[in-house]
């Protein structure tokens, strides 16, 4: 099959003669990309200085759980809905609003003294961050011709692996320079230079405005759901994988905690390369279906992990594996969401299922997987990830037999 879309950008009295003819605005989307890095910065900021926050704040282990997760914890309830406001609002000014909200919020929370301010202050950032997820693919995929579609969307879907390595190698270094409340007013300033170079660089005036077309129905979102069904599942066994690594580095193998930091942040960072190897293969023609099948290689990666031998070298090339998947089949996803959607101009709501299917899978993942290995051991894991990933892949594969069939021209799209 031809992975990329027959149909064209989804702007009103264009065709697919002036589809051709269109180029990729790499300068704006680098632009667009970079504020989906800086709002994972702001996601992943406390983690690096999660203790000295629960030590001055008086936080339990609990409290601070729920400090960390709350920003995905906001997405995995109104994802959907937020799709529908930014197709309201447009996507320009959603993106433009959720980094200066973002930026606020963790201003204001730099001077937070308690546990209920703190977590009141990680809503409104979730929602900012919530805008700008969901804004920024349906961004993308309007500033890039077809032929460069699903590279730029690949390309997109590394965003939050960057974003938290970058937040986890600066937190620490700035984190016992400045001040875990210093460290975080750094990230609420770069946060709000980051909104406002958007706000200069895209569309302004007449040239920012909702998305046209009728609102997309429950029938228009079926095949959507379906995709972000496999996004959830496939963030669900994956993700807790590299999220418990440094305690299962620390239990099984003995290694200090700094030390397994480090070696978890260099296995998060493969996340990137699995997702630009996915724009790579598509940009020659891989179908669809065939690179969902690459996603069986984190079965043996997790046997490797938690049923292999016990080395210190399997654990870490089982975690990379499963890290280069997480990247992949989330790159894989974003890419293919073009593609089943009925008009290109429903992304926005069409990112607001991914959304809400992707965070809820982040938020479950990492209590469940920690629930199994404390209940029983971490062998029983295997056969979770295994049965998880399989379910992902059915449905990948359904999806790029939906993904295969005709499709409208782009002026049928957008009349």
């Amino acid at each position: 099959m031809n992975p990329r879309p027959t149909s064209g950008i989804s702007e009103p009295g264009q065709g697919q003669g002036q589809e051709s003819e269109r180029r990729t605005q790499w300068v704006t989307i680098s632009v667009v990309y970079l504020g989906g890095v800086v709002a994972a910065m702001s996601l992943g900021k406390f983690a690096s200085v999660g203790p000295e926050v629960a030590d001055r704040l008086g936080l339990s282990l609990s409290q601070l759980g729920w400090i960390i997760s709350a920003v995905v914890g906001v997405g995995a309830v109104v994802g959907l809905p937020a799709g529908y406001v930014i197709r309201r609002v447009g996507t320009e000014r959603s993106l433009v609003a959720g980094l200066a909200l973002t930026a606020a919020a963790s201003a204001a929370s730099a001077a937070a003294g308690d546990f209920t301010w703190l977590l009141t202050l990680r809503v409104l950032e979730g929602i900012g961050y919530l805008l700008v997820i969901i804004a920024c693919p349906a961004l993308v995929l309007r500033l890039s011709a077809e032929r460069d579609r699903g590279l730029a969307l690949s390309i997109w879907a590394t965003f939050v692996p960057v974003g938290l390595g970058a937040s986890t190698l600066a937190g620490g270094a700035a984190g016992a320079a400045l001040g875990w409340r210093g460290w975080i007013g750094l990230v609420a300033g770069l946060t709000f230079v980051m909104a406002l170079v958007a706000w200069v660089r895209l569309p302004r005036g007449p040239a920012r405005q909702a998305a046209a077309g009728a609102v997309p129905r429950a029938r228009a979102l079926a095949w959507p759901g379906l995709l972000s069904a496999a996004f959830c599942l496939a963030v669900l066994v994956t993700l807790p994988v590299v999220v418990l690594l440094p305690t299962l580095l620390i239990e099984q193998h003995g290694r200090s905690a700094a030390a397994a930091g480090a070696m978890t942040s260099v296995v998060s960072l493969l996340s990137a390369l699995g997702g630009l190897s996915v724009g790579v293969l598509l940009r020659r023609g891989a179908p669809l279906g065939v690179l969902a099948l690459f996603g069986l290689l984190t079965v043996p990666a997790a046997w490797l992990m938690y049923g292999g031998d016990g080395s210190l070298a399997a654990t870490l090339a089982g975690a990379g594996v499963v890290s280069l998947e997480n990247g992949f089949l989330g790159a894989l996803v974003f890419a293919a969401l073009p593609l089943v959607l009925e008009r290109l101009d429903q992304a926005d709501v069409g990112n607001g299922v991914i959304a809400q299917m992707g965070s809820l899978g982040s938020l479950l993942g990492p209590p469940l997987f920690g629930l199994v290995a404390g209940g029983s051991d971490f062998q029983t894991l295997v056969l979770i990830i295994a049965a998880g990933m399989l379910a992902a892949i059915g449905l990948l594969l359904l999806v790029s037999r939906r993904a295969t069939r005709p499709r409208p021209s782009a002026a049928a799209w957008t009349s």
